[in-house]
């Protein structure tokens, strides 16, 4: 797992984001599998976390290529933070607010760096945290989040299915 802070200036500024990271066996021939653990309001990043982002998938529909590292895709994702990519989106609502309503959008994740991001992680030590008390109300938090969305209808639901790239 690695964490990201949110950038000065951006909507999730204070907070500090989790991810999972998977190494596959062909690395560095394949990219590693990255999600957000952390919930978090953008247009790139789906309910799951999944992570809309070239870097992290191979040609010819993404960029991906051996000669980058974990640091570096881990760079960009904090620029696709500080950044988003509404044309490639995997929330189109989120998308369709960036575009047409930022003042709204910014407001959302601001909020929801507030709920998730800056609480949550408050006083959690590095290490094994799967057996931890945080970690478990994180995956709570993570399932009661999902469960709100579905609530909310198919206006929330992401573009793509969890086997598809975005």
């Amino acid at each position: 797992m690695n964490k990201i802070v949110g950038g000065t200036e951006t909507p999730y500024e204070g907070g500090l984001f989790t991810l999972e990271i998977k190494v596959p066996e062909r690395y560095p021939f394949e990219p590693p599998k990255m999600r957000f653990l952390t919930p978090i309001y953008h247009p790139n990043i789906d309910n799951s976390g999944r992570i809309c982002h070239d870097a992290l998938k191979l040609p010819p529909k993404g960029a991906w290529r051996p000669s980058l590292n974990i640091s570096t895709v881990l760079s960009s994702i904090q620029l696709l933070m500080a950044e988003p990519n509404p044309d490639d989106p995997l929330m189109a609502d989120i998308s369709s607010e960036f575009k047409y309503n930022k003042q709204l959008f910014t407001e959302k994740a601001r909020k929801w760096t507030q709920e998730h991001a800056v609480q949550k992680n408050m006083g959690v030590e590095e290490g094994n945290k799967e057996n931890t008390p945080g970690h478990k109300a994180s995956s709570r938090k993570r399932e009661a989040f999902t469960a709100h969305l579905e609530a909310e209808g198919p206006q929330r639901k992401p573009l793509c299915s969890l086997h598809l790239a975005c």
